[in-house]
């Protein structure tokens, strides 16, 4: 078990540690600026890749890539199981998102973010072999009031009913794809309004649990990885978020089930997503976005926004930086 004050052992992720973090969420997000709008997802998040691995290996942690981008064999992505760090300090486990967004950042669309998480070794699902989860996130006012195994339609009733809301001021996050058809259109004939995003859960799911933020639930089908990084997120902010995995067929959930995952409507709740609260959430904007803005670059200076999300503090700290673009040619 790790205790509040277990931070500040040099076996454990600590303040020091997001700090040092943010360097490498900012150096992905700089280096995929160029292939922003250009329709080039794989290039842009290539550059993102190689930007981030490198910051990483610069980083005095001892980690190991629980969530990735794939296995060994892809590489050059930052693949799982890869050991990332200089091997000193607290051993971690990792979760990276280069960028999460590609799709939004080759379209030039807002809420593309570069993401890492980090929590103590051993603390992260590893739900890599399967690669959708249902997931449902909110604010602090759903814990204990909503819950995915019930009807979307009665979730809103619930949280409306706890947050002081009319039902048609609820507006819920969902991804734009035809498997939520349904879903979208019972959000609707419940009463509440709909956010359609297109790609970007993560930034989905955090702002539904940020206070005042503008929406108040993120659901759907989304990526399994995505549902991890963002319970680190969320252990910082007092939300909610439970999922489910999604199989795509019977091969697929034979090999979740090899691994030691869990389906059959059972529900992962934040401490089985990452155990405890010591974790580390940090994301530099690479579009435009509500919950980061993006990179920008004004003559001989480039600008990020980052945020640094600690659960066991729970905090949520913004870095703006200036970077000189020169050290960047």
């Amino acid at each position: 078990m790790v205790s509040l004050t277990a931070d500040m052992s040099p076996l454990h992720p600590d303040r020091n540690l997001a700090l040092e973090l943010v360097r490498a969420t900012e150096a992905a997000a700089i280096r995929s600026v160029p292939f922003i709008g250009r329709g080039a997802k794989e290039a842009a998040d290539g550059a993102a890749v190689d930007a981030m691995r490198a910051f990483l290996g610069t980083v005095n942690f001892d980690g190991v890539i629980v969530i990735g981008e794939g296995e060994k064999d892809n590489a050059p992505m930052l693949f799982n199981g890869e050991h990332v760090g200089t091997g000193r300090g607290p051993q971690c486990d990792v979760a990276v998102d280069p960028i999460d967004g590609t799709s939004l950042t080759a379209a030039g669309r807002n809420n593309a973010l570069s993401v890492i998480a980090v929590s103590d070794r051993g603390a992260m699902l590893d739900a890599s072999s399967v690669f959708y989860m249902d997931k449902l996130v909110t604010g602090p006012a759903g814990v204990g009031v909503v819950d995915i195994r019930l009807p979307i339609g009665e979730n809103i009733r619930r949280l409306a009913k706890a947050t002081g809301k009319p039902v048609e001021e609820i507006v819920v996050s969902v991804l734009h794809r035809d498997r939520h058809e349904r879903l979208i259109e019972e959000i609707r004939e419940a009463g509440a309004g709909t956010r359609l995003m297109s790609d970007g859960d993560v930034a989905g799911g955090i702002n539904a649990a940020r206070h005042n933020a503008r929406t108040d639930i993120c659901v759907g089908v989304g990526g399994s990885p995505e549902g991890i990084v963002t319970a680190c997120a969320i252990k910082a902010l007092g939300g909610h978020i439970q999922g489910r995995l999604w199989p795509r067929n019977d091969d697929e959930k034979q090999r979740g089930l090899d691994a030691g995952l869990k389906f059959d409507d059972f529900v992962y709740e934040a401490d089985d997503l990452v155990k405890g609260n010591n974790t580390i959430f940090v994301a530099t904007g690479v579009t435009d976005g509500q919950l980061v803005g993006g990179v920008r670059r004004e003559g001989d200076h480039i600008y990020t926004e980052s945020v640094v999300l600690r659960g066991a503090s729970g905090t949520l700290r913004r870095i703006s930086s200036e970077h000189l673009t020169s050290k960047w040619l």
